[in-house]
């Protein structure tokens, strides 16, 4: 039995719900997560930021709600993750973790983040910091501890590969561990950690993903396209955000050019073809007020960000998707403006 799609925050009501919490239509809001959870909430195997209980849970709280029942769903769903995470892990040294154990989208680093929009950051979100601090240190191979055996199609990805991107690669963790800090949650190791994915961000962000042929022979790479999810907004958000938890002014600034470097080239901006918020226009917007606002220079961002509101309003009806992360609702939701509830989050760059 597949998974129901209402309870689906990338293009399920949950995701539309934000939107609707954003502009203050609670009666809207209200119908969308009523929808969602009409046959309960999903605690399953799969529950993780973007589906079943921390998906509700994350629009409770852009909505100022909480609901303890969710919350303990929540809970012991992180626990059972941890749990299986921890157990790949323990398989020996030549063992690989999968993405799903770690990414954002379906893994700890998503529930991390939901449990730091908590009001109070529970004990469980030290463990989760933990966990990705253990990523951090290499495998006996010398490859990174991060360094997985599947793909996102959960084939084999021949010798392995490191995940680059945010959305489902290690710029997802580094971002959690930086915000963390930020915060004052840490854990032992964890600026070591910063500064080892974002060391390796460095010297890799310019593809997708690296393979072993890559790391043994590093190359130029085309220029991929800037998205959040996987390109060098996303990457660089990330890289801004540890530059800040370390205090390294010189680490922030460059993250600050290669973003703007991205976004004023045509023939990288070029390779974006939608308005959504993934891998499209709203994405970049979104991400770029992040990097001006916390910018020791914002002024730099002001024409790009004017010129990339222009460039989504034009393209917006070219989507056809009603939800968050492909959809009108994410895209409204940047043209709405600032961030007001806190849905950022769930990209990981707030």
């Amino acid at each position: 039995m597949s998974a129901p799609r209402h309870q689906d925050l990338a293009e399920g009501a949950l995701g539309v719900a934000l939107l609707h919490i954003q502009r203050g239509d609670a009666d809207r809001a209200r119908a969308c997560i009523t929808a969602a959870i009409a046959d309960g909430v999903s605690t399953g195997a799969n529950a993780c930021l973007y589906h079943g209980a921390p998906a509700v849970e994350f629009v409770l709280r852009c909505a100022g709600r909480d609901n303890a029942t969710v919350r303990e769903q929540v809970d012991r769903a992180v626990m059972r993750r941890l749990a299986l995470a921890r157990q790949r892990r323990c398989l020996g040294p030549d063992a690989m973790v999968e993405l799903a154990d770690f990414d954002l989208i379906r893994g700890l680093t998503g529930l991390g983040a939901l449990l730091l929009f908590r009001d109070s950051p529970p004990d469980l979100l030290t463990e989760v910091l933990a966990y990705l601090v253990a990523l951090a240190q290499p495998r006996p191979d010398g490859l990174p501890g991060w360094w997985c055996a599947s793909g996102l199609d959960e084939g084999p990805a021949e010798g392995g590969h490191s995940n680059n991107g945010m959305a489902h690669g290690i710029a997802g963790p580094l971002a959690l561990l930086a915000l963390a800090a930020r915060a004052g949650v840490t854990v032992d190791g964890q600026l070591g950690a910063i500064r080892v994915c974002d060391s390796w961000l460095e010297e890799h962000a310019g593809s997708y993903w690296t393979s072993r042929s890559q790391v043994r022979n590093p190359s130029p790479q085309l220029p991929a396209r800037p998205s959040w999810c996987y390109g060098a907004l996303g990457i660089a958000r990330a890289r801004q955000l540890a530059a800040i938890a370390l205090g390294e002014d010189a680490r922030r600034r460059s993250a600050e050019d290669v973003a703007l470097t991205a976004l004023k080239d045509p023939h990288i901006i070029g390779r974006i073809t939608d308005a959504g918020l993934c891998h499209g226009w709203a994405g970049l917007l979104t991400v770029a007020r992040a990097l001006a606002a916390d910018s020791t220079e914002p002024g730099r961002f002001d024409s790009t960000c004017a010129g990339l509101e222009q460039t989504l309003i034009a393209d917006f009806d070219g989507l056809t998707k009603p939800g968050f992360l492909e959809g009108r609702a994410g895209a409204e939701l940047a043209m709405a403006g600032p961030d007001t509830t806190g849905w950022t989050r769930a990209l990981l760059i707030t």
